[in-house]
């Protein structure tokens, strides 16, 4: 679909309950929306469906909002909450009572239960029969308690031309009259979708494949009002990578673990999510320009999608090595501060943000950059891995030593100078660079890994390597 459909501006909305966190499913389908609101100029609304007044939580609701904002979805206008329009849904059901398009089922709990287990042992499907459809209420004894009934049509058939999925057929005689006010007045979710989206005028339902089903119900109930009919894009739902619908050991967590407990990007993120059922081409790195300029619900597939961290951890360490020194240093100051057990100082701060260019080509997220910087930090005399402490046994100390002597000796403490100086060391003691090199990481980090070795030492600087060499090869005096 282009980027117009007529006279009519194109308006999304996203729909999320909050009895839990944003969940990757959701936050793909809140992207597709948005994508599709800004790439046709139109508006994304987003809605908080927070009927369900025993699990709905104003900590989810703020874990949503946070979530939303932070992959950079914004939407147009202020936030609607469900529950607050219920006085609106229950007018809607009475006018439809008015107009005869719904009826009172005066039916017993144990009624519907004694007709759901004579279905049951017929092996017909269970659905509500219509046993009140085209009875008087007064039939009913007088005070008895009533549900309100949409009197859905049984003849017939209704095709939904869906954006994702096709032409999709469902028989009448399938669908029961739904229920649209419980016992007690209250509407149910399905009358408070169709009332939101006829009264927000949302154009284009984008949402799970879950739903499609909800679609034949609703749109009966969207008829019955005469109300404009939307247009439907059923996306199929996230998988794992074995095939297994997605749950929490595949990655169907909050949005809030990918930035809090993986230290994910955003813009990794998003980029991932709009891979996972959508493409351009045989383009994978997509910027958020190209992806509202080519954002069309023709690119999305019909298959489901499998998640896979590995793909995603590679997306994020390209958007690692492409982003703003500044921007990470600021991303890993709070991630380091903990593991130091201190705040950095102004200097440490500028020290971390000097140390970019050389730690974030190593890292595939926010927790390996803030790991690889932390030998920076490290108070004298350094703590060293057991792997580290081997490399500084027998000869290994003997070329730390003449290492040492080389570069107390330089003149400019620059990575060029000092790179000269242990390339001289090397060849003179008839060793390869790297046999210099391992005992000097080791020594100055406390790791076997680390950026290049000349740029260890230039970003410690020449008081701070030299004492970290001197503890090792005096480690009575260190301690």
């Amino acid at each position: 679909m282009g980027a117009s459909t007529g006279t009519s501006p194109i308006v999304t909305r996203f729909a999320p309950s909050p009895t839990g966190f944003l969940h990757i499913g959701g936050a793909r389908t809140a992207l597709f929306n948005w994508l599709y609101a800004r790439h046709t100029g139109g508006t994304f609304l987003l809605r908080i469906e927070d009927t369900d007044r025993v699990r709905s939580t104003q900590p989810a609701i703020e874990a949503i909002l946070d979530g939303l904002k932070w992959l950079g979805i914004d939407w147009d206008g202020e936030a609607v909450f469900q529950f607050a329009r219920a006085e609106r849904h229950a007018e809607v059901a009475h006018e439809l009572l008015a107009r005869g398009h719904a009826y009172k089922c005066f039916a017993t709990a144990e009624e519907l239960e004694a007709m759901r287990a004579e279905q049951k042992a017929k092996g017909l499907p269970l659905r509500y029969d219509g046993r009140w459809r085209d009875r008087d209420p007064s039939e009913a004894p007088e005070g008895a308690p009533f549900v309100v009934r949409l009197k859905a049509p049984r003849e017939g058939a209704v095709t939904i031309e869906d954006q994702v999925q096709g032409a999709v057929t469902v028989q009448n005689a399938e669908l029961d009259d739904m229920v649209l006010l419980r016992s007690d007045g209250t509407p149910t979710y399905m009358l408070a979708v169709v009332v939101d989206d006829h009264d927000m005028g949302v154009t284009h339902v984008i949402r799970g494949d879950d739903h499609l089903n909800n679609a034949f119900r609703q749109l009966a109930l969207i008829r019955a009002m005469g109300w404009p009919e939307p247009v439907y894009a059923h996306v199929p739902l996230i998988h794992g990578a074995d095939g297994a619908k997605l749950s929490k050991r595949h990655g169907a967590l909050g949005v809030e673990a990918y930035r809090d407990e993986m230290g994910l990007l955003p813009e990794a993120v998003c980029n991932y999510l709009l891979r996972l059922g959508w493409g351009h081409g045989d383009a994978e790195i997509i910027s958020r320009e190209q992806a509202i300029e080519w954002f069309d619900l023709a690119g999305i597939g019909r298959s489901p999608s499998r998640f896979d961290f590995k793909k995603l951890e590679n997306l994020n360490g390209h958007y690692m090595r492409e982003t703003d020194d500044a921007r990470l240093a600021e991303l890993a100051r709070p991630r380091v501060e903990p593991l130091l057990g201190r705040d950095l100082s102004v200097g440490e701060s500028d020290l971390l943000l000097r140390s970019m260019p050389f730690i974030k080509p190593r890292a595939k997220d926010l927790l390996e950059l803030a790991d690889g910087a932390l030998f920076l930090f490290r108070t004298r005399p350094i703590i060293m891995d057991e792997k580290a402490a081997s490399l500084l046994e027998g000869h290994a100390l003997d070329l730390l030593a003449a290492a040492h002597r080389a570069l107390a000796a330089v003149g400019s403490w620059d990575a060029a100078s000092l790179e000269a100086a242990v390339r001289d060391v090397a060849d003179a003691s008839g060793v390869g660079l790297g046999k210099v090199a391992q005992p000097l990481r080791a020594a100055l980090t406390g790791r076997t890994t680390s950026p290049g070795i000349f740029d260890v030492l230039a970003l410690l600087g020449r008081e701070e390597s030299l004492g970290r060499l001197t503890d090792r090869l005096q480690p009575a005096a260190a301690e």
